[in-house]
């Protein structure tokens, strides 16, 4: 009938509708998984991609690591730390270049000695050192006291061997605590009189050999020498010195050390005199002279020091007495005595450190915030053979440390020479800076 003629119209075309909807469901379908399929090829291309420039990224790396494994045990190591130091792959060689400018200003209070107050660069050193195949070097030039043999100061090989070290060279002989104690670390702008500022004027450097051997804390060393620098005339004269340390207190706050000397020098053909001049109103101050013995009477010069020490916190002191002969050829030989005594506070903390191999005192380390410390010294000597025959000087001054390599010092002193009058003071100011 036509209602089930419509019927089965509708239902044809109800079938047809769905057969067809299904047909393209299923063509997108495919569609997407060939899409799916390329992208996954895409990314397994780019995966192996990636996997073969990992691997050469890997031996680019491993070949990296080997060739500075290789830089590491054949190219120098390069140290700016305080100044410039280089040391060989192997150890075996090291060069280290440093160096020292201290300008120094002084004005004068006169009274009868006649003065002038100056400026001057008191040094300008450059120092080279370092080691070859096992022996040590130094080099070192002071052009504040001249371009050539007059500027010479250590100059010297050096062997560690029998459990110390030997020095073959130019250097100070082993005598007096602060002529020992460097330059850069000294208290007081000058040394005192049991030094080269005095007893030993002139002969602060010698040529000669010396054995020096350090055990925790102790020190003994022994050097003999000719009566020669290095700008010095040939001539035959000699000397020997020996010094002893121990420190039975050494932490890191607190050292007390005490210390013995010798020295014995003997003139000879075309030696210079052995003089004592003392500087008693500081540097290009006026000098008197203690006693001399001269080059052409063949006689000697002995000395014999003791030292005691002590660093306790910011607190510091140091003391040495020595007693010196000096031969004369005609009359008895005069006898001399000399004596200091310095100290110095750290006013905002610090602590002046030991020098253990050396038996002698290091500036104290330096923070950020610098570091200040008041200082004093008397200093005196006599020569008890000639009538009011001695000088003395009390020194008061300020150190500033700005940093472990700057410095700013002052000191007064007040000189009294007995045997003139004369009362001379000093203001003296130095801009000390060292690497």
């Amino acid at each position: 009938t036509m209602r089930h003629s419509i019927l089965a119209a509708s239902v044809a075309l109800a079938v047809a509708s769905v057969s067809l909807e299904a047909a393209a469901q299923s063509q997108n379908r495919d569609a997407e998984v060939a899409a799916l399929r390329a992208q996954l090829a895409e990314m397994q291309a780019k995966i192996e991609a990636l996997e073969v420039r990992t691997d050469a990224q890997s031996d680019i790396n491993i070949g990296t690591q080997e060739s500075l494994d290789k830089m590491a045990t054949t190219m120098p190591v390069v140290d700016t730390k305080g100044g410039l130091k280089v040391t060989s792959a192997d150890k075996k060689f090291e060069f280290q270049a440093g160096g020292r400018i201290h300008f120094d200003a002084y004005a004068f209070d006169r009274d009868t000695a006649a003065t002038t107050g100056t400026t001057e660069f008191r040094r300008a050193r450059i120092t080279l050192q370092g080691k070859a195949y096992g022996w040590d070097y130094k080099f070192e030039q002071d052009f504040a006291a001249g371009t050539g043999l007059d500027g010479f100061r250590d100059v010297y090989i050096a062997k560690s061997a029998l459990g110390g070290k030997f020095t073959i060279g130019h250097f100070k002989p082993y005598r007096s605590m602060e002529e020992l104690t460097s330059s850069n670390e000294i208290l007081m702008m000058e040394r005192p009189f049991a030094s080269a500022t005095g007893l030993f004027n002139g002969r602060q450097f010698q040529q000669g050999v010396g054995y020096m051997r350090a055990d925790g804390n102790y020190t003994a060393g022994l050097s003999v020498f000719n009566l020669r620098s290095a700008s010095g005339s040939r001539n035959e004269g000699v000397g020997a010195a020996g010094r002893v340390t121990f420190a039975p207190i050494n932490t890191e706050e607190s050292t007390l050390h005490f210390g013995g000397w010798a020295s014995q020098e003997n003139v000879n053909q075309g030696s210079a005199d052995l003089t004592f001049a003392a500087n008693y109103a500081g540097r290009r101050g006026p000098a008197q002279t203690i006693a001399t013995t001269t080059a052409l009477s063949r006689n000697q010069v002995t000395a014999v020091g003791v030292e005691a020490a002590g660093s306790f916190g910011p607190l510091f002191f140091q003391a040495e007495y020595a007693k010196a002969t000096f031969g004369r050829p005609l009359g008895a030989d005069q006898d001399v005595d000399t004596w200091y005594v310095q100290g110095s506070w750290l006013l905002n903390g610090g602590h002046k450190a030991y020098k253990p191999a050396n038996g002698i005192f290091a500036s104290p380390k330096v923070a950020d915030t610098g570091l200040w410390e008041l200082t004093a010294r008397y200093d005196t000597v006599e020569n008890k053979d000639v009538r009011n025959m001695d000088v003395s000087s009390w020194i008061v001054g300020m150190n500033y440390y700005v940093n472990p390599n700057l410095r700013f010092m002052f000191n007064y002193t007040k000189g009294d020479n007995s045997f003139t009058g004369d009362e001379t003071g000093q203001y003296a100011l130095r801009t000390q800076f060292s690497f």
